[in-house]
């Protein structure tokens, strides 16, 4: 009976898992950058709220009201050759508990010669025993340019939270002309909380972040040292392989996101009207 009582559950918890996906291309239309081919499904949309001159934004907004275990979204964009894109959230994505399995996130962008994009999604959170496993894969032809961002908060220490257990796993794999420039994996399980206070990880801090400028030079990294000084948190910045990167740590997640609005606008970036309300 309790057999068959755990896998009645089990199946019931399934089939209550959201799943969305969305995938689009964008292409010049006039010197314009204009939508293409659509495609949505499930819980993920995404909108364009205004047209601009020569660039073009995009919010993904997930109706699900968040991500818990189980769930999975794929995000699949291609920027076509002249074409410039910028991507953020209707807002901050929470990552709730998960009983079961990890949810899956799936990012892929595709970015032509020539063109440019910016990905600036909000905050994701993490909340006490979520799982989450993200992989976002990049694809740049030898003359696109990107700027990627990504922020991770693990807890609400405004609201006195912390994670005692659960899992995140961010594989990132960036290709220009075809040829490997940057891979990573970051794994956290168990106690994230307590390796988080470790001073070899985050010394305490609760709110991580990565910035990616693809092309970037220590002259980009130069320039960002010397406009944003001082920091509010932890900041690194350097230069390698053909492109500038920024990591951020802070045990307060708006001092955090201070710094990366910071660093973003001493890269000429415009950030999204979203991050500004």
């Amino acid at each position: 009976m309790h057999s068959g009582t755990s896998g009645a559950a089990s199946a019931v918890f399934a089939a209550n898992r959201a799943r969305g996906a969305v995938a689009f291309e964008v292409a010049l239309r006039d010197g314009v950058t204009r939508r293409g081919v659509l495609h949505e499904s499930g819980s993920l949309r995404v909108r364009f709220p205004s047209p601009e001159d020569h660039g073009l934004s995009a919010v993904l907004v997930n109706t699900a009201g968040g991500i818990a275990g189980g769930d999975r979204f794929d995000i699949d964009i291609s920027a076509a050759e002249g074409t410039r894109l910028t991507l953020t959230t209707a807002a901050a994505e929470k990552v709730y508990r998960a009983p079961g399995a990890a949810a899956e996130l799936n990012i892929g962008l595709k970015v032509a010669n020539r063109a440019h994009l910016s990905w600036l999604p909000q905050e994701t959170i993490l909340f006490d025993a979520a799982k989450i496993a993200r992989s976002i894969d990049i694809d740049l032809q030898a003359g696109a340019s990107l700027l990627l961002c990504e922020i991770a908060v693990f807890g609400r220490a405004a609201m006195g939270e912390t994670m005692r257990d659960g899992s995140f796993v961010d594989r990132w794999r960036v290709r220009q002309g075809g040829r490997l420039i940057f891979a990573e994996t970051v794994r956290l399980d168990g106690d994230i909380g307590e390796k988080l206070a470790r001073p070899a990880i985050a010394r305490g801090g609760a709110a991580v972040a990565t910035v990616l400028v693809v092309p970037g030079d220590e002259t980009l990294v130069a320039r960002i040292r010397d406009t944003c000084a001082p920091f509010s948190g932890e900041v690194g910045l350097s230069a390698w392989n053909g492109f500038a990167m920024a990591r951020f740590c802070a045990q307060d997640a708006s001092r955090l996101r201070a710094d990366v609005m910071a660093v973003l606008a001493a890269t000429g970036a415009q950030l999204p009207r979203l991050w500004l309300n």
